[in-house]
């Protein structure tokens, strides 16, 4: 008997807006998945085939690349820090729209990055800060913080930060300013690659779902 595929989808920003895409692909969680006050981690699903965990972003990306999880959605900047190569993202669900960006402290934003070799940025994307920064030869000191990031600057762990930004609120109530855009990030639907071909009568049909479901939001908007 085939074992029922496993979905995973993060917590957090991007929840609110993936449940309807779910729904559209014809995906909807048992009612316990909606109770604030359940404790439990995976759900059933109204597809007897298909069961949903709901785990932190960064970790949908490590369950479906090892296999634990055969399908998820997560935003492009989890996919893009990770590069797991046994990861396939079919689908840009155009939703989760912010970006990745570096911010400091307002006034302090003039340094001339041409004349830097060295810099310090707390953040939890260090694999994209290091990248950002080698690509203009400058060396990236990356202290990993997974949390709380506006306070590095103003407590002397960094000066600058690499974090996600949507209005730029949070920056900005914390006397931050963004400085640079590293990417554009939206949600993306990703797929283990050994499942993809070995189960391919199961998946296919759902990644063509989600493309129907992420067009017809378009198309609505």
């Amino acid at each position: 008997m085939t074992r029922p595929l496993t979905f995973a989808i993060p917590k957090g920003r991007i929840l609110e807006e993936a449940l309807p895409m779910l729904a559209r692909a014809g995906i909807e969680p048992e009612a316990e998945f909606h109770d604030k006050k359940s404790r439990a981690l995976r759900f059933a699903t109204n597809r007897p085939g298909i069961s949903i965990i709901r785990v932190r972003a960064f970790d949908v990306a490590t369950f479906v690349a090892h296999g634990a999880a055969q399908i998820g959605i997560v935003g492009s900047d989890v996919v893009e820090e990770f590069d797991y190569s046994e990861l396939y993202a079919p689908v840009d669900l155009d939703i989760g729209h912010c970006r990745l960006s570096i911010a400091e402290p307002v006034g302090l934003s003039d340094e001339d990055e041409a004349a830097m070799s060295h810099v310090r940025v707390a953040t939890k994307y260090p694999h994209l800060t290091r990248k950002y920064y080698e690509a203009r030869g400058i060396q990236a000191e990356c202290v990993k913080l997974n949390g709380a990031m506006e306070l590095a600057p103003s407590l002397g762990l960094s000066r600058r930060i690499v974090d996600l930004v949507s209005s730029g609120a949070t920056l900005k109530a914390n006397g931050l300013v963004e400085t640079h855009v590293i990417m554009p990030v939206s949600a993306r639907l990703i797929v283990n690659r050994a499942a993809y071909k070995m189960r391919s009568a199961d998946l296919t049909p759902l990644v063509e779902a989600f493309r129907k479901a992420a067009a017809g939001g378009k198309d609505a908007a």
